[in-house]
Formats: structure tokens, sequence, C-alpha cells
């Protein structure tokens, strides 16, 4: 079941405890302890949001990711750099342009996974969140 976005010290968030670990934007040892927390690059489009692991994902391949989701929405929205941040037994990320962007707290938010990227989106964004993840495979794959 999705989260729903909740208010946190820094603003808007969204908790992404299992989708981080799947798309290796945390990395845990035996014991559980993070080791590596990812900076995260959020951009805002209408109705959706696409977070790019900042060490993982070279320049060549966020910016083919921004323009796919920029020409299908016909939209971008100010975004920001967050880190995963640590909360309660798992994780969340602030969510810096998600009002613009048309998400509001209380909001239930699909997040959809792929390697380095999340895509959370209003459920109407599926098929974009599908074929940003597609996008996001042909470059790992190349």
């Amino acid at each position: 079941m999705a989260n729903s976005i909740k208010q946190s010290a820094g603003g808007l968030a969204l908790q992404i405890t299992t989708e981080a670990r799947n798309a290796g934007m945390v990395v845990e040892d035996n014991d559980g302890a993070a080791t590596r927390r990812a900076e995260v690059y959020v951009y805002g489009f209408d109705d959706l949001l696409l977070l790019i692991d900042s060490e993982t994902i070279g320049v060549s391949h966020r910016a083919e990711l921004v323009t796919a989701a920029t020409q299908d929405t016909n939209s971008i929205h100010r975004g920001g750099l967050a880190t995963i941040e640590i909360a309660g037994n798992g994780y969340q990320i602030q969510l810096p342009g998600c009002q613009d962007a048309g998400f509001r707290l209380g909001d239930t938010a699909p997040v959809s996974v792929g390697d380095g990227v999340l895509v959370i989106h209003d459920g109407e964004g599926s098929r974009l969140a599908g074929d940003l993840l597609t996008l996001r495979g042909e470059q790992v794959s190349s």
C-alpha cells in the first residue's frame, strides 16, 4: 500500500523504506545499520516527482530522464537536492517542490522503483512512471 505524504521537521516528506532499499539508494550492513543513504535530486512535474540518485546516475542519463518527463507532462517545477533520512524504523525523503507539482499533505503517493530512481505519482501517472523506468532500464543495460 502506498504511503501518504507527511509533515516532517524539514517540510513535506514521504516514507520510502522498502522503495529506497530496492532502488539501491540505501545500503545496510548485516546488522541493519545504514552504510549509505543516497543524496537524491528531486525533480517536480505535474502530478509526478522524479527522484534520481546523484551518486550513481550520470548527468547524461539524468538529463534524458528529466527531458522525457518534461516532454510527456509539458511541465517542470522547482525541485532540489535531498538526502534519504532515518525516520523511525525506516527511511524517508524530503520532497522539495512537491506542492508545485500538485502533491499535498496527506496525499497517497504510489512509488515506482528502478535502479537508482524512484517515481512518485498520483496514480494517474503510472504509465509515465513505467515509461521512465523502462528508459532507466535501457540506460543500465547499455
